[in-house]
């Protein structure tokens, strides 16, 4: 296990210096998904929810963010993204939304921040916009599928939560 890169010797918080760093092409990509009543899916799954079109806004919001990263994660580096796909399935057996980000750079540090802040705010916003007719939906499962670039190279999610990380 590797030491948290954003302390310093004496323990102190601070901006990981990545100058040193080559720079590469880095892709991340992170998921999550959102439960709701049989109702309120319906309601999204038929592009009727009074607020207008819940999975367009979801999206844009979700792009919006990951270019905001570096302004909600205090050590973040901000970073220049070069693409930005937010993609959202809509899982009827479910009933629930699931939301998958691809964030890419050529950059010196990756973009796994971005994947993950992109794929919340989306799912938030579809809580949001929903939430008038149903304030138990669930955000979950949100995590990072897999990030490739820097000197780590690439890495996948295990399939199984249960299986050794």
């Amino acid at each position: 296990m590797g030491e948290l890169t954003h302390f310093d010797g004496a323990g102190r918080a601070h901006m990981v210096d990545v100058g040193a760093k080559d720079e590469t092409h880095r892709v991340a990509v992170a998921t999550g998904l959102i439960r709701m009543k049989p109702e309120t899916f319906a309601l999204i799954a038929s592009g009727n929810a009074k607020k207008g079109d819940v999975i367009g806004i979801a999206r844009v919001a979700a792009i919006m963010a990951s270019k905001k990263t570096a302004e909600l994660i205090p050590l973040c580096h901000p970073i220049a993204l070069t693409r930005v796909a937010v993609d959202f399935d809509l899982l009827a057996e479910d009933n629930a939304v699931r939301c998958t980000a691809t964030c890419e750079t050529r950059g010196q540090t990756g973009v796994e921040m971005e994947a993950l802040t992109a794929v919340q705010v989306g799912l938030l916003t579809v809580y949001d916009m929903c939430k008038a007719v149903d304030r138990f939906m669930r955000i979950e499962e949100v995590r990072l599928l897999e990030k490739s670039g820097g000197k780590s190279g690439h890495w996948v999610a295990p399939e199984s939560l249960t299986e050794k990380m």
